[in-house]
This record gives structure tokens, sequence and C-alpha cells, in this order.
């Protein structure tokens, strides 16, 4: 069982560093800008899934992305729930933005505040193993 959360891990930081590496273009043209946005998709998923693989480790049953991330902020495997929160809620707009101005207000929300939580969760857990 403690595998599954290392093997999640494992594809986390891939996806969590290819978000990094996007956001520090200079300058991104518009499909840089929705690369990294599919990037953080991507490292949202592997994020709650983290956690939830995690919180199961633990004994705690999780079934969905806002619980997970309920419970690891109660027990403090995170801090910044209301931040989190808000990355979820981005990550449902993603899935339905089709404009540039959308994109590009969720873009900055990933350079500014999402990338911050994502950077000490990979931390947090790359000292846990």
């Amino acid at each position: 069982m403690d595998i599954r959360y290392k093997q999640r891990f494992e594809n986390y930081e891939r996806s969590f560093l290819l978000l990094k590496d996007a956001l520090n273009l200079k300058n991104p043209t518009i499909f840089e800008k929705a690369g990294a946005i599919q990037f953080f998709e991507t490292t949202f998923e592997l994020s709650w899934k983290l956690l939830k693989d995690y919180l199961n480790y633990l004994g705690y049953q999780v079934k969905s992305p806002r619980e997970a991330i309920k419970t690891a902020f109660q027990s403090s495997l995170l801090t910044k729930a209301d931040i989190w929160i808000e990355a979820l809620s981005d990550r449902n707009l993603t899935v339905h933005t089709y404009d540039e101005d959308g994109a590009n207000e969720i873009f900055e929300a990933i350079k500014e505040k999402y990338i911050v939580v994502f950077e000490e969760l990979y931390h947090d857990f790359k000292g846990k193993l």
C-alpha cells in the first residue's frame, strides 16, 4: 500500500518540474501558456491523488479532491487550504475556458499562487521519501 503514494510522487515530481520549467519561460506565447495550463491540470490531478494515497496509507478514507485537501489540511499535511481550494476551482475552469483572457488569468494565478503550494508539497514529500 505504501508503494502507491511513492509511485504517485514520482509522477507528481515529473509533472511539477515540467510546470516549473514552463513558468520560467520569458514572454511565453499563447501556445506556451496553454502548455503550462495543461501541466497545471496534470500537476493538480497528481497532487490530490498523491494526498489521497498518502492519507489512505495513514488510515483515512478520501475519495474526492476537495475531501483530500480538507483532510490533508486538518492533518497538517497542507498549509494554505484556501489556495488549494482556489486551485481546484481554477482546475475545473480550465476544462471550460476557451478565451484568451480567461486563460491568461489562470496562467497568472498559476505563476503567483499555485506553484508555491505545489512547491511546498513537492519538498514535503521529497523529505518523506
